[in-house]
């Protein structure tokens, strides 16, 4: 049921009229998350500018048990800031100050709403980076990439942001501030730090976090090189690591992907390839050179049709504006699309593909692939028309391809999360024992269930009526039963 008027004054007299939004056609702007398939209007939408205005909305929230969601920038693509109708939402946009950077510890300081970029931006005149990279790292947040775990296409050598968080400082559903993990790599005690992290927004709101930062390599050399197919493509990435070698980055497109990013970028992708790999090393000179003449042999061994080296930063940057332009590109070739997330096996690459195009054609629909391959990291796009009523498939397809990805011994999300597109499919991971012992830490920091309810794990609700737009019940379109 709508909040009552009073609890609306609460919020107004915490952070401001302006900053407490309930006019309906504000508070949509606020209906869903990259996953746009799914859309739920929040009864209020709050803009707190501090720490201290993000812990007195969560106090208010549990004093009379409100459901309520943090957001980030709104670029998750797994659901995971979906609001809840009766709920509130809580914008981080207005924590965005970079706190503090220093180089001699290597490290910084910062609110949620800092863009990922922004670390790097702030860190590069010491001679240093912040090194997970999403492809949305231009707009979305640290406190967004502390919820899902973020990686990119450089987690492959230096981790996901799990490996670059040294400490969070953490509002918890009941309201209460608490700092967890510590501003050195060594801590004592449960891993609290490691348990938040990922945690989708269930288990609190981050508001400040301490970041590792790494010493800018001494050089990179990048080549983009073209291939027959994607199996000889995935042969050359497995070749690479059986040689010792550990690229920053190894990527991969097919063909759907490269039309669709080339059409976007015109960042010098062969249109008549069947697949295209972009591969970086970094390090010392020496190191790089090396490893460089290796992987060039490698590639010409499988069948290499065109091998292009970057020899220039702005030919770096060329290459990789067009791989991480790939999922927004895909809407120049399909009116809609889902972006799927799963891990396999590297070595399970191209039986994996096969059958993603099989379950394709059997679906009648269309799948781009963009993956990190050098860690076996997926992102199958589903493409679909939903004009011509083509939704439910592509839901469906796209949850077969994450069950595809458990059955071959992978895992259902690598870098997106769970959130409510992939919930219901958790049984497929984890067993009854696995999800209750997830359900038991949820609950001792959340026991009334009121921060971001209904996401990662599997509910009746979830699961049993689809959140988003209404589908009738068979009963009901049968005239057997009526919606009240």
């Amino acid at each position: 049921m709508p909040l009552a008027a009073p609890i609306r004054d609460e919020f107004v007299a915490l952070l401001g009229e302006r900053d407490v939004l309930s006019d309906p056609v504000r508070t949509r702007t606020y209906e869903c998350d990259g996953l746009t398939g799914s859309r739920v209007v929040p009864e209020l939408v709050l803009l707190p500018r501090t720490a201290d205005d993000v812990a007195g909305c969560v106090r208010v929230c549990a004093r009379h048990r409100i459901p309520f969601v943090a957001r980030g920038a709104g670029t998750g693509l797994s659901g995971g800031a979906l609001p809840v109708a009766d709920g509130v939402v809580i914008g981080l946009n207005r924590l965005n100050r970079v706190l503090e950077v220093d180089p001699e510890n290597r490290r910084a300081v910062l609110e949620p709403g800092v863009t990922n970029l922004e670390i790097t931006a702030a860190a590069a005149p010491h001679g240093l980076y912040y090194a997970p990279d999403p492809s949305s790292q231009q707009v979305c947040t640290i406190g967004g990439n502390v919820a899902e775990n973020s990686g990119g296409a450089h987690c492959l050598k230096y981790g996901f942001t799990t490996n670059h968080v040294l400490s969070l400082e953490v509002v918890l559903p009941d309201g209460s501030v608490v700092t967890l993990g510590s501003d050195s790599a060594e801590q004592s005690g449960p891993d609290l730090r490691g348990v938040f992290l990922g945690s989708e927004g269930t288990l609190g709101i981050v508001t400040k976090i301490t970041v590792r930062l790494l010493r800018t390599p001494e050089v990179m050399r990048t080549l983009l090189a073209d291939f027959p197919s994607v199996a000889a493509g995935g042969q050359v990435v497995s070749d690479i690591v059986a040689a010792g070698i550990v690229p920053a980055a190894v990527e991969m497109m097919d063909a759907l992907a490269i039309e669709a990013a080339e059409g976007a970028t015109g960042a010098g992708y062969s249109l008549d390839t069947p697949a295209a790999l972009v591969v970086e090393l970094d390090g010392t000179v020496e190191e790089c050179e090396e490893q460089f003449a290796q992987v060039k042999e490698i590639c010409d061994r499988h069948g290499c049709t065109r091998l292009h080296v970057a020899g220039s930063p702005e030919e770096r940057a060329n290459i990789w504006r067009g791989r991480k332009a790939a999922f927004a590109a895909v809407g120049r070739i399909s009116p809609d699309y889902i972006v799927q997330d799963g891990v396999v096996p590297r070595t399970r690459l191209s039986e994996v593909l096969e059958r993603i195009e099989a379950m394709g054609t059997e679906a009648g629909l269309r799948v781009a692939n963009v993956f990190h391959a050098g860690d076996g990291n997926l992102h199958p796009l589903v493409l679909f028309s939903a004009a011509d009523g083509e939704t439910e498939r592509a839901e469906r397809l796209s949850a077969g391809i994450a069950e595809l990805c458990v059955e071959m011994g992978g895992s259902l999300s690598g870098e997106h999360g769970i959130g409510t597109d992939k919930a219901c499919s958790m049984p497929a991971m984890f067993g009854v024992d696995d999800l209750a012992v997830m359900d038991r830490v949820r609950a001792g920091f959340d026991p009334d269930h009121i921060c971001n309810p209904g996401k990662l794990l599997p509910t009746p609700r979830l699961c049993g009526e689809k959140p988003g737009r209404y589908r009738p019940h068979p009963l009901e379109e049968a005239g057997l039963i009526e919606r009240l």
